[in-house]
């Protein structure tokens, strides 16, 4: 099947499709439209995000749905709300033409007497999160005694969020008869074993290897140690100017931290996490969306459902622990035939995980230094006519007689003194402040220092760790500290520009575990400019949590989370 014309579908639906442009198939939809409309057996389809998964399941089914009916026919269950209406949003303009299909989304964040009432219109297609669709299963507001079919879409990212226990509830409520189709981007064991348990017989299908390495990225690492990864990033995004890029962070903390960090230096960007209402996170998507916004900064899970095919970079600002997380990331970018950028931001430690990483994806990674305030002023220039050539229209008119006579000047000059202009903030931004160095790597060699070097480093470093846990000792009375391994680290958003010191950070420690009947083990305390870390017996980790919940530090808000 070269063209969707070539296929079974109804003219209703190759009318709509023809509408939005679609002339021919995607590799998924070429192999798995012919198979839904033809086989009766379950479905494993395994193949990354933006391949056009939604009409390769849908059309064909669309064709076998009985418009007469006004019974739940279709259930496609997906892990976000973004994804939901997305799918959603593209059901319906496949039904264009098919006046008596109904779609109806059902997802957290709304309200449910609303989306319980617009089931009034008999809807034979669900598109739902597994949360929201619990929900309504206990209200008695689905019936799903009569669907025929059911697509587990991105069933690896669902069980990521904790709902397996969900997709085995829903599934008993849907007939032994349906087909079940599972779409995935990658084949972990929690998505083998939901598949052994609720698929027959399935058929597979794989487009390419599963979240395929795309050729036309370039894959970028920089070395940098953890205090001086905003400053690295700062100068990463000002190296490559007119850049429409997804930073990813590892916790909801670190993102708004991040983001916080590049709109206070004039960047527009702004953070996508699931602390955000769904009214905020709906509004940064848009801007996002609209390039109103050039920097989106956000965790893994709160980018599902944003589907944008121009970005031109993508950047690690932490290491995902998965190695299929990181393709997945970078495949964000390289999208629709252009070439894209990742970059990672790796402190000297993650030598081991960038390791894995690289064996495991076959990525080819390229070690760059962090860019010189020279390199930024260069790349600058470029950017300047870049964008001054892509951008042709005229979007006012002026008299030409108000241009000064410039006839004393030479092409150059004028061209010298329009990139002072433009670019002085930034070269005397630079101009001061000295470059960062390179991180020493573990790359079992002996670049970086000479070996003496490091020798005296870890002896000086032995002889401060000495110092502190003797004084540590003294503090506790000559107690030594716990083992690492008996300790729990965790991050603390405040810190010495909230006036915050070892002796407050103790006293809350020992507030927040006040209920328990002994006294926790503390272990090391670091208190930084704008947050903390702090250690504490593991045993007490959830009164912590839980604890500081309820607390304030000078007017403001307490929030720990566990440190990676």
């Amino acid at each position: 099947m070269n063209l969707f014309t070539e296929s079974n579908l109804s003219p209703e639906v190759l009318q709509a499709i023809g509408d939005l442009g679609f002339v021919e198939p995607t590799e998924i939809q070429k192999q798995t439209i012919p198979f839904i409309s033809t086989d009766t057996r379950d479905l494993i389809a395994l193949a990354a995000t933006g391949t056009g998964k939604t009409a390769a399941f849908s059309l064909p089914i669309l064709d076998m749905i009985d418009d007469n009916s006004r019974k739940i026919q279709l259930l496609v269950l997906c892990p976000t709300r973004e994804l939901c209406l997305q799918i959603t949003k593209d059901i319906k303009n496949y039904t264009k033409y098919l006046k008596n299909i109904k779609t109806t989304a059902v997802y957290g964040g709304s309200s449910i007497m609303d989306q319980i009432r617009s089931l009034r219109d008999k809807p034979q297609i669900i598109v739902g999160t597994p949360g929201r669709v619990i929900d309504m299963i206990g209200r008695k507001a689905l019936d799903f005694s009569e669907v025929q079919w059911v697509v587990l879409d991105e069933a690896d990212e669902m069980l990521s969020m904790g709902f397996k226990d969900d997709l085995e509830t829903i599934l008993s409520e849907t007939p032994d008869t349906k087909q079940t189709f599972l779409f995935s981007a990658t084949m972990n064991k929690e998505v083998e074993r939901i598949s052994k348990n609720y698929l027959t017989n399935p058929h597979r299908i794989s487009v390419g290897s599963i979240n395929a390495v795309k050729k036309n990225i370039k894959h970028e690492f920089y070395v940098v140690g953890y205090r001086q990864k905003k400053e690295a990033l700062k100068r990463l995004i000002d190296a490559n100017p007119n850049q429409y890029s997804i930073i990813f962070c590892r916790t909801r903390m670190e993102t708004q931290e991040v983001a916080d960090f590049l709109m206070q230096n004039g960047y527009a960007a702004d953070a996508l996490h699931g602390d955000l209402s769904q009214a905020q996170r709906d509004t940064v998507m848009k801007k996002f969306r609209l390039k109103n916004i050039d920097i989106l900064v956000a965790t893994d899970v709160a980018a599902r459902g944003l589907d944008v095919d121009s970005l031109t970079h993508v950047i690690h600002f932490s290491l995902p622990d998965d190695p299929e997380v990181f393709v997945h990331r970078s495949g964000r970018t390289g999208r629709a035939g252009k070439d894209g950028i990742s970059m990672a931001l790796i402190k000297p430690e993650e030598s081991r995980k960038l390791k894995h990483i690289k064996s495991d994806t076959k990525i080819e990674m390229v070690e760059k230094n962090i860019p010189t305030g020279d390199d930024i002023i260069k790349a600058q220039v470029g950017g300047v006519f870049e964008k001054l050539f892509t951008e042709h229209e005229n979007f006012f008119d002026f008299d030409d007689s108000l241009i000064p006579d410039l006839s004393n000047f030479s092409k150059e000059q004028l061209v010298h003194q329009l990139l002072q202009f433009q670019l002085k903030d930034l070269a005397i931004f630079y101009r001061d402040r000295n470059d960062i160095q390179q991180q020493e790597f573990n790359r079992g060699d002996d670049r970086g220092g000479s070996r003496r070097e490091r020798g005296r480093e870890r002896e000086r470093n032995g002889e401060k760790r000495e110092r502190r846990d003797r004084n540590d000792r003294n503090e506790r009375g000559g107690k030594p500290r716990r083992k690492n391994e008996d300790m729990v680290r965790f991050f603390f958003n405040l810190g010495k520009k909230d006036q915050l010191k070892k002796m407050d950070m103790l006293e809350i420690i020992n507030k927040a575990t006040s209920k328990s009947k002994k006294r926790a083990d503390i272990g090391e305390i670091e208190i930084l400019d704008k947050f903390s870390f702090f250690e504490i017996e593991k045993s007490f980790k959830n009164e912590v949590l839980d604890g500081l919940t309820s607390m304030k530090f000078r007017g403001k808000e307490m929030r720990a989370e566990v440190a990676n």
